[in-house]
């Protein structure tokens, strides 16, 4: 037999590899389980349980008790007042953070920790701070207590953090060469700022502003001093709710505090809409 009569040999093809399927870890569905539950007892029940002592009087029982003048008045200055914080830890946390990150200075890491001193502070300690700073004794000789403005005022101290520690990582982690590049090219350090650096910060001042409105509806210790509590005044949604469970109209104090559940939930599904409509655009 000659060689190119021999037999050719077939080549070897491995056996086709079984497709794998995914699986979850053994432990993943009691892990899921165990978080359904603690978030329940910890979040939902309570809630629940908030909701359905509002309706203790019916849906015409609820209307009233949120409809009340003072009641009105109270979530009125709560909701505007928010707003307006929140629109201004927007600009200001932004500025404060692009200064942390990009600006070197004596003291930069002593401010850089008081940033976080409202985090730390108990919020009934920092209504007392502030009264000292705005009271009627007062130290620099400005009061502003017992009035509307007292109230932003403590509330823009609660959350500052917010903002400035969103942003300040992203600020951190974008890259400046493409800001250099829109500079080599003539642009303005506000267009590059307009056109490069702000569309990646959208989404980071957006969630520390989302915070910001939803800590500040909520906001109870820091202004139950400097504020006074004067009905149809200077009287916040929380103080009033409290003021309510004092004169044991609880059904009230549950009507507001599920009017202030919902608009942090509006709240809060808006921004993030708007958060991931900026990411998609950007």
């Amino acid at each position: 037999m000659t060689q190119l009569d021999a037999p050719v040999p077939i080549a070897h093809r491995p056996a086709p590899a079984s497709r794998s399927v995914r699986r979850s870890p053994s432990g993943f569905g009691l892990s899921v389980g165990f978080v359904t539950i603690y978030l329940s007892l910890i979040v939902l029940i309570p809630l629940g349980a908030v909701v359905s002592r509002s309706n203790n009087h019916g849906l015409s029982g609820f209307w009233h008790q949120v409809t009340a003048p003072d009641a009105l008045s109270a979530l009125r200055l709560t909701v505007v007042a928010a707003a307006l914080v929140s629109a201004i830890n927007a600009v200001m946390g932004t500025l404060i953070a692009w200064i942390l990150v990009r600006d070197r200075f004596p003291g930069q890491r002593v401010i850089d920790a008081l940033i976080d001193l409202p985090f730390a502070l108990p919020t009934i300690v920092a209504g007392l701070v502030l009264l000292a700073l705005y009271g009627p004794n007062s130290a620099i000789h400005v009061s502003f207590a017992y009035t509307r403005p007292a109230v932003v005022i403590a509330l823009l101290f609660v959350t500052l953090p917010f903002v400035v520690r969103s942003v300040q990582p992203v600020l951190m982690e974008l890259d400046q060469e493409m800001e250099e590049a829109a500079k080599s090219l003539g642009a303005s350090p506000f267009t590059t700022f307009r056109r490069v650096v702000l569309p990646n910060l959208v989404p980071a001042i957006l969630a520390g502003t989302a915070l910001s409105f939803a800590r500040a509806i909520s906001e109870f210790g820091s202004t139950v001093l400097i504020t006074g509590n004067i009905p149809n005044k200077t009287e916040v949604a929380a103080v009033h709710i409290y003021s309510q469970i004092q004169s044991d109209n609880v059904a009230g104090a549950a009507a507001l505090s599920t009017v202030l559940l919902l608009v942090a939930l509006v709240a809060l599904v808006a921004f993030n809409l708007i958060q991931r409509w900026a990411t998609r655009r950007g």
